[in-house]
Parts: structure tokens; C-alpha cells; sequence
């Protein structure tokens, strides 16, 4: 199983009576998946173009108007204009211990700045488990939010994001534009 195939399934785990809808954004569609206060997962176009992810959607009620779903996109509009450099929004996170772990460490990366699987594991106490590190970056819910796009290879080249490595470099590239600002 891949791990978009992971990140579907996923979606499989998650309270029937969650809400979701579409946004548009520089990287394609983005579908977002919350409650009324917190936001549980954001799918990216190429993950909801899949019969796994329209048929777990349909546990789920689109709802446009959903306080936490006007407020990411607001976040995500300020992100994708350079405008913010921090998420403050309120975060569903389920996974295992060392997971959540990961993804704590992922927000601790600053905006325009990348670090290696080996770096993150060796902030996370074990430099040996870089592989590991991959696999819960790669099942993060929440990309974007929680940045996973800022780890690349030991080789500086970028590798595995469930939205797809040109969406990876389009972010990267857009935090370096940007890296200099003082926003929010």
C-alpha cells in the first residue's frame, strides 16, 4: 500500500460526522476535512481524483460555510500570498505517539527553511530512524499546515509528498520568495 493509499485510508478512520469542501489554491484543489472547530485532514487534487477518496467522502457532509474551513482558507490564501508565516489554527490530530511526534517537529521548522529525514530524526532522538521520520511525514494529514514539504533528501533532492514532488518544490520556492517578509 503506498502511502497516499495510507493517507486515503486514513480518511476511513475519521468520524462520519465530520464536514468537507473544495478550495482553490496556486497547488490545485484542496479538499478540507473538520469538524465545527477543528481541522482533521486536507486532501490534495490528485489524492481526491481517486474512487477510494469519493467514496470515503461520501460518510461525510459538504458544508461550505463551516467556521474552520472559512478561517483555513483565509490562513491558506495569506500563506500562498506571502503574507503569513504561521498557522493558527486549531489542529484534529490522530495518529500514534511517534507520529504526532513527527509532525509537532515538522511546525518547529521555520518558513523558507528545509532540514533532512536524518536532521528531523535527530531532533526527534535517534538519527537512525530517518525512515521512520519518512513514513509519518508521509501519512501527516494536514501538509501545508503542518509543513512537511520542508524535509528533503540527505542529497538536498526532494522526495515523497502526497501532493507530488512538483507541488513540493512550488511551495519550497514560494517560501524562499517570501522568506524575508515579517508577517503573521
Amino acid at each position: 500500500m503506498t502511502i497516499s493509499n495510507k493517507r486515503l485510508k486514513y480518511i476511513e478512520t475519521l468520524s462520519p460526522d465530520l464536514n468537507y469542501t473544495d478550495i482553490p489554491s496556486p497547488v490545485g484543489e484542496l479538499t478540507l476535512i473538520a469538524c465545527d472547530k477543528k481541522l482533521h485532514m486536507i486532501l490534495w487534487d490528485n489524492e481526491r481524483q481517486t474512487e477510494a477518496a469519493e467514496k470515503a467522502l461520501m460518510h461525510f457532509s459538504k458544508h461550505l460555510n463551516n467556521p474552520i474551513f472559512q478561517k483555513t482558507q483565509q490562513q491558506l490564501n495569506e500563506y500562498f500570498t506571502g503574507k503569513r508565516k504561521f498557522f493558527d489554527l486549531d489542529l484534529a490530530l490522530h495518529g500514534t505517539a511517534f507520529q504526532k511526534k513527527s509532525w509537532h517537529a515538522l511546525q518547529q521548522i521555520p518558513f523558507g527553511k528545509t532540514i533532512s529525514y536524518g536532521e528531523q530524526a535527530a531532533i526527534l532522538g535517534d538519527k537512525n530512524k530517518a525512515r521512520a521520520v519518512g513514513m509519518a511525514n508521509g501519512l501527516n494529514p494536514i501538509s501545508i499546515i503542518i509543513p512537511c514539504h520542508r524535509v528533503i533528501g540527505a542529497n538536498g533532492k526532494l522526495t515523497g509528498f502526497a501532493g507530488g514532488c512538483d507541488k513540493k518544490a512550488y511551495l519550497l520556492q514560494l517560501e524562499s520568495r517570501f522568506q524575508t517578509l515579517t508577517t503573521p
